[in-house]
């Protein structure tokens, strides 16, 4: 199918929408960019503009330098805190309110989902205001207050890091099984504001399609995404989304989702 600018949401995805027993949502770095969070894919700045993430992000950045690592996960816990869920953020939770059943998959690290009130969230890459203890994994919501950098595990004086997943790492199992699970029962399946080339997340919007699923992908650039099988809205999330609840329940009025 031909992609959509944002303000033409075809009259059959909102029809699928209203009609959805089980929707599945993946969601990316796209996404949280809304909410002015960099990517990856940006330029780091100010202390951080001589380092690449994919230098930091990584278990063996943390061994050879955990001080630094853990600083870098500070500065980018202050740039979370300091975010608020967009429209497209909103624009989800409302829809979850809306649907018998919604599972938002999400590839980002930051809580801006839960913050916006959405409650099923399956997150596959972890939490970035969450801590773990780098030797055995034991969560760590608090810590003696030592001068150590990074802080030390209270149960077992590992150092702690960041509760999110590094290049190298496996995804947490249980997310995701919930994430294929979702894919494989939904009856409509977005991707939204994702490159799309990610594993495993990429694969799940094939498996729902294979399953029969409706597959609708939001993102500003869908060149990645032809696919005569697929919905493709070009156009940021905090844009369509809004426009589509409208479209599926116009007798609602105006959702505000500002």
């Amino acid at each position: 199918m031909r992609e959509k600018p944002a303000g033409d949401i075809p009259a059959s995805l909102a029809e699928a929408l209203r009609a959805a027993k089980h929707v599945a949502v993946l969601t990316g770095a796209g996404v949280s960019a809304e909410s002015g969070l960099p990517t990856f894919r940006d330029p780091m700045t100010g202390l951080w503009a001589k380092y690449r993430p994919e230098d930091l992000a990584t278990p063996e950045a943390f061994e050879r330098d955990p001080r630094l690592v853990w600083e870098w996960y500070e500065w980018r816990r202050g740039l979370v805190a300091g975010a608020r869920p967009n429209p497209g953020h909103l624009a989800l939770a409302e829809m979850e309110r809306r649907v018998p059943r919604l599972s938002l998959l999400t590839q980002n690290v930051d809580g801006l989902h839960q913050r916006a009130g959405s409650r099923n969230v399956v997150e596959l890459h972890g939490n970035i205001t969450r801590s773990k203890c780098f030797d055995r994994e034991h969560p760590a919501e608090s810590w003696p207050e030592t001068g150590d950098v990074p802080p030390r595990c209270p149960r077992c004086g590992s150092p702690l890091r960041p509760d999110v997943v590094w290049f190298g790492e496996a995804l947490p199992a249980s997310a995701l099984a919930a994430a294929w699970d979702a894919a494989e029962r939904c009856d409509l399946f977005f991707s939204i504001g994702t490159s799309g080339m990610v594993q495993p997340a990429a694969s799940l919007s094939r498996q729902a399609l294979s399953r029969g699923a409706t597959v609708a992908i939001i993102n500003p650039d869908v060149s990645n995404f032809i696919s005569r099988s697929q919905v493709l809205i070009q156009g940021p999330s905090g844009r369509v989304l809004p426009a589509l609840l409208e479209k599926a329940w116009p007798e609602s009025g105006t959702i505000h989702v500002e």
